[in-house]
């Protein structure tokens, strides 16, 4: 770069013309990965070639931090160069779109700009395989590295490990991010042998073990007062791509109950399949609807904290598929009107919990103030906010829901109410 090109920037003020071209390349690419997002985001499509990978320009996306805080991440891949040639990635090896890469030195730089600008408040960095899964974890790493050692940055980093990379790699990893993952990619072993040959389920799976392990030590050195620096993330997350196989729901939220169970993971994203350029047969003609995706959200809540499990949620689908009319919650208590109405006075938590409308605070609020008087329907409305959903389902102190609706009844009310029309008035 010359001493003209050096002085240059972009409208930002703070990325160097020569990088911006890179930056909107690699930031395009990182917008698959749904890991630092969360549902209802727009279709993420790249058939046109356009797009900087998030709503904020620039690879800005926000994201939500183990404390709950939203924040503004920097999105981006180390290179979208890859050795891989996963059938459904629009940065696969035979893909004919844009390639780029950042070198450490250039990243690090790009990153602090930012932040000491406070357009971020740090860093989600994936990549796609260059030469071996060492190499680039030892990339991805190098950059976290050189961001807390060197510059003492204090912003949030998450780093997406590479799968086969080595344990002592996993290990440097975790100790300068604060949240770790590794996409499983599909729920079908099979699926992602045909669609991602290079990939292998087992491997993965053992990186994802690898982490646990590391994080369960870290978490007991903590308990006993020892706390050491050495694996300082917080915990690990992983992503499933939602129709590039025909894997029915049952099958997403099983796999993901087993990843919840087997290593303890934080969360579970899902990404609806999006259409990318020169599309291989083997892959579906149609994405999927995204409010597939919303769904599967949705279901993973109850499965996490509603004490729901998957045979209940799916139970009364159509082919181990989640009613896209109906959030799961709401679905479950049509089908079983033989729990309800709920004396909101007399239940227990349990039981509150699967009220449709009520949710954990709303559920912890009731709690606390039943122990002081008995409650009413307006009571009710000023702690949860809105009873709409809830009326047909609930008792208070001056409400019933009278004759019970059939199921049938129900259901056609609450469709009624999402197409604007009054509903239990």
């Amino acid at each position: 770069m010359n001493s003209c090109e050096s002085i240059q920037y972009s409208e930002a003020r703070a990325v160097p013309v020569k990088l911006t071209r890179k930056l909107a390349i690699l930031a395009d690419a990182a917008k698959y990965d749904a890991s630092c997002a969360s549902s209802g985001a727009p279709r993420r499509d790249s058939l046109d070639g356009k797009g900087v990978g998030s709503s904020e320009g620039m690879g800005i996306c926000h994201s939500y931090t183990p404390d709950g805080r939203c924040i503004s991440l920097l999105k981006v891949l180390l290179t979208n160069f890859c050795t891989f040639d996963c059938v459904y990635c629009i940065n696969r090896a035979s893909s004919n779109v844009p390639r780029a890469r950042f070198d450490v030195d250039e990243l690090v730089n790009l990153v602090l700009a930012f932040y000491k600008r406070n357009y971020i408040e740090g860093l989600f960095l994936s990549s796609g395989i260059i030469q071996t899964p060492d190499y680039t974890m030892e990339q991805i790493v190098e950059v976290a590295r050189r961001l807390r050692e060197v510059h003492d940055f204090r912003g949030y980093i998450h780093l997406k490990t590479i799968p086969e990379a080595s344990a002592e790699l996993l290990q440097s990893a975790g100790r300068y991010a604060d949240r770790l993952s590794i996409n499983i990619e599909l729920a079908r072993d099979s699926s992602l042998t045909a669609l991602a040959p290079e990939k292998e389920a087992g491997g993965i799976r053992r990186s994802m073990a690898a982490i646990r392990v590391k994080l369960e030590e870290s978490r007991e050195r903590s308990f006993r007062g020892r706390k050491s620096n050495d694996f300082t993330a917080s915990g690990q997350s992983t992503q499933m791509i939602v129709g590039a196989d025909d894997a029915n729901d049952n099958e997403l939220l099983t796999c993901s109950t087993s990843l919840y169970s087997d290593y303890r993971l934080n969360r579970v994203y899902y990404s609806a399949f999006s259409p990318i350029p020169d599309a291989s047969p083997e892959l579906p003609p149609v994405p999927p609807d995204l409010n597939r995706e919303h769904r599967l959200y949705q279901a993973d809540w109850l499965l996490r904290f509603y004490g729901f499990d998957v045979d209940e949620i799916i139970s009364g689908g159509t082919a181990g598929m989640l009613d896209p009319s109906l959030d799961p919650k709401l679905a479950w208590a049509i089908r079983h009107r033989e729990c309800f109405p709920v004396d909101i006075n007399r239940a227990d938590r349990e039981t509150l919990l699967r009220v449709p409308g009520l949710g954990t605070r709303g559920v912890e609020k009731v709690l606390i103030s039943r122990g002081n008087y008995r409650l009413r329907l307006e009571d009710l409305a000023r702690l949860c906010g809105s009873v709409k959903r809830m009326k047909p389902f609930v008792v208070t102190r001056d409400w019933t829901p009278g004759a019970m609706l059939d199921a049938t009844a129900l259901r056609s009310s609450f469709l009624q109410r999402d197409a604007q029309l009054p509903l239990f008035d």
